[in-house]
């Protein structure tokens, strides 16, 4: 799993530039996950092999009894509960406050591994002004401009340190041999422990009519027919604004890593809410981590002929990127439909995992090119002469070729149709990736 970072301290230190250097992103708001407020954010960020989530939370003020700053403050708790390592941001400049007191006694009291990061100390490396911080009591004051990007480097290794982390390649699938973890994710009461209890033939996952009563990502060993499965019933995201209440720590960064470490997801929509933008926001998450995932509406016993056909346009409108996947239309309560997901399921783990010779490959992009030539890009056109495997889970493919960076995403996904049709890949996202070879006369003088 993802190590979680989370930053910490009072408003205007500079946390959402530190995020935004951490993750390499422009914008604080990386991917508006459901289940996150405007003032706590989760991105994904990595440096060298390591890679790590970060969460940036608004400003903090611990004793805060009303209004919108009682709410931060639990938006900031639950980061800090839900975090591996904490990095405390303070303003090197403006120098320690009374505030920086009482977030140091907060983080102090609870125990939790803790880097203390002076923010916008460019030029203060061996200033004095620095010493002060020392009175806070959490040990080494580590100067960082992250603006500037200066001892980001150092400090990530620092944050990263206490965890002992092993070497990526390292860390392989723990799980035996031929196991698929099948995740069910989606947004809270969608009917997730429901249906791995009808699976499993008791109620071995507490299922209530109630949002939130799942609160971790739970495994369960389950085998069918031979194949062996480690089922995940994940704690659902929740809606914008109801992520205060103590007895959801853990839900999002659970979910997420569950995600992250399955081999096939199956993403459960409600069929009395329709696709909302939680569900586009999970289905977007499966779909950036490369995941197989399968598509079941849920409640489907529960709603009449007008609703139904309200359910199938807004997955058509609102998950148009995942059109690889099979959609299966159940009542997890009253076990219908349930028989056929399980031969999706296979498909989209045999798909994700699915082997192409490079001859077939390279051969099915000829002919994709003779069907219909790559657009002239001025003067040049692009020159696509072979391909091949160059990843599974998600299947990645490697064009080589010339002048490439002029192909366009409409061609690729030509191109992807092609692929997908001669191999069967439905259940599961495609990478094509495009490397135009170097001009050996480029270095020569005329």
């Amino acid at each position: 799993m993802k190590p979680v970072l989370a930053l910490v301290g009072r408003p205007n230190v500079g946390k959402s530039t530190l995020f935004n250097r951490l993750t390499k992103s422009r914008d604080a708001i990386v991917a508006d996950f459901a289940g996150l407020t405007r003032d706590r954010h989760y991105g994904n960020g990595q440096q060298g092999k390591y890679e790590f989530i970060v969460i940036d939370t608004g400003g903090f003020e611990p004793d805060a009894t009303s209004g919108i700053f009682k709410e931060m403050a639990k938006q900031t708790r639950q980061a800090v509960a839900e975090a591996d390592v904490v990095i405390f941001v303070v303003d090197a400049r403006e120098g320690i406050s009374a505030q920086d007191h009482e977030i140091a006694k907060y983080l102090r009291r609870l125990g939790k591994p803790c880097v203390l990061a002076a923010n916008k100390a460019e030029g203060m490396l061996a200033s004095a002004q620095l010493v002060e911080f020392f009175e806070l009591g959490l040990g080494e004051v580590h100067p960082v401009s992250a603006a500037h990007g200066q001892g980001i480097h150092t400090l990530v290794e620092l944050a990263l340190e206490p965890l002992h982390l092993a070497e990526p390649d390292e860390v392989e699938d723990q799980r035996e041999p031929g196991v698929i973890k099948l995740a069910v994710a989606g947004r809270p009461n969608v009917g997730k422990s429901t249906l791995i209890n009808t699976w499993l033939g008791e109620e071995r996952l507490v299922a209530f009519d109630l949002p939130g009563t799942t609160r971790d990502a739970i495994s369960v060993p389950f085998e069918r027919n031979g194949q062996k499965f480690e089922l995940v019933d994940t704690a659902g995201l929740r809606r914008k604004g109801k992520v205060f209440e103590a007895i959801e720590k853990f839900s999002v960064v659970k979910t997420l890593q569950a995600i992250e470490s399955s081999n096939v997801l199956l993403l459960l929509i409600d069929a009395t809410q329709g696709v909302t933008d939680q569900d586009a926001h999970i289905a977007g998450y499966i779909l950036e981590n490369g995941r197989a995932v399968v598509l079941a509406v849920n409640k489907w016993d529960a709603v009449d002929e007008y609703q139904r056909e309200l359910v199938k346009r807004s997955i058509e409108t609102r998950l148009p990127f995942l059109k690889f996947a099979t959609l299966h239309l159940i009542s997890a309560t009253k076990r219908q439909g349930l028989g056929p997901l399980w031969a999706s399921i296979a498909q989209a783990y045999k798909a994700a995992n699915c082997k192409m010779s490079t001859p077939i490959l390279t051969r099915l992009l000829l002919e994709a090119v003779q069907f219909q030539s790559p657009k002239r890009s001025g003067m040049f056109r692009p020159k696509l002469r072979y391909a091949h495997q160059g990843g599974m889970n998600p299947p990645v493919i490697v064009i080589h070729g010339n002048s490439l960076e002029h192909v366009t995403d409409a061609y690729k996904r030509f191109l992807e149709g092609r692929f997908r049709k001669e191999f069967n890949l439905v259940g599961t996202p495609m990478r094509i990736e495009l490397k135009t070879s170097s001009n050996p006369y480029a270095d020569k003088a005329a």
